[in-house]
């Protein structure tokens, strides 16, 4: 067994880094910068990150087919031409709720994009059962799945298709639900893991190729590897920094993982402690490899 190795890879400090995801084309890590609002690309090779900025917080960031990206805006479904940084509209959701955003999303096996809503209203009181979970298709209508969420966060799906997980931070547990691949709908949605005291609350998390879970543990400084169908903690990763974002599998052959952070809401004396919080971290020597993601058909 090799010895696990965490690293801090991108020094750089971001107040909410989120949406790491590996673009094989190039062999870069993209991610954003929820409340810094702007998406980052991290070459690994050169150390350079290049940035665009937006102007408006930016929930996640997920590969394009047809080049680019596709990234959610406020509350907005776009397209961005990382060439000339141009933002191509596709779709405004949550209009009614003008203090929402969207969070954590992913393309799922067929090429459409899924992401949640959460509101953006600051404690106190933090607004409860604002977010919804969406879908954009290719053709760039989208379908709400269901609402009274409160932070809609980490997703993937299991390596049939057959399933797909879903974190309501909120909640403190991992769900399931059935998925059909072939329409995009989801049903029966159902708990596969409650989260313990110590282990934060449930942030973004990713499958690996032997189709178990990892999930970031905000709050709780670590990653943890769960086993769905057994509903249990079979490793545990921890990180030198407590507010863990999101994890995802990158590098040759997806067998490093790369794990964001955040500072936001720390203070000083909390950052002082832990002044690599909002960098991002490379683990290796986990012994299992990550899944390629998927691209948006649209």
């Amino acid at each position: 067994m090799s010895s696990i190795k965490t690293e801090c890879v991108v020094t750089e400090r971001y107040q909410l880094g989120e949406s790491p995801v590996w673009d094989d084309r190039e062999g870069i890590l993209v991610y954003v910068d929820i409340i810094g609002e702007k998406i980052c690309r991290w070459n690994p090779c050169t150390k350079k990150i290049q940035t665009v900025s937006l102007e408006e917080p930016v929930g996640c960031v997920a590969l394009r087919k047809s080049g680019g990206y596709v990234f959610t805006p406020g509350t907005t479904f776009a397209a961005l031409n990382w060439e000339d940084q141009s933002v191509t509209r596709f779709a405004q959701i949550d209009e009614d709720k003008p203090n929402n955003r969207l969070n954590d999303g992913k393309v799922d096996p067929e090429g459409r994009f899924v992401a949640g809503t959460m509101s953006q209203d600051r404690p106190p009181p933090f607004k409860r059962n604002q977010g919804s979970l969406f879908t954009l298709y290719a053709d760039h209508s989208v379908v709400k799945h269901f609402d009274m969420v409160d932070i809609s966060n980490g997703l993937d799906w299991s390596l049939d298709h057959k399933t797909m997980y879903y974190n309501d931070s909120l909640s403190y547990t991992v769900d399931a639900l059935d998925y059909d691949v072939k329409t995009g709908k989801t049903s029966n949605r159902r708990h596969v893991y409650k989260f313990q005291q110590d282990e934060g609350m449930p942030d973004g998390m990713c499958i690996d190729a032997e189709g178990k879970l990892w999930v970031a543990c905000f709050n709780g400084g670590r990653v943890i590897r769960i086993d769905p169908q057994a509903g249990k903690v079979i490793q545990t990763v921890k990180l030198p920094v407590d507010k863990i974002t999101c994890c995802a599998f990158g590098g040759k052959d997806y067998c490093e993982m790369y794990v964001t952070s955040a500072y936001y809401g720390m203070d000083e004396e909390w950052r002082a402690r832990q002044p690599q919080s909002g960098g991002i971290y490379k683990i290796t020597g986990l012994g299992v490899k990550g899944i390629p993601p998927n691209a948006f058909a649209g």
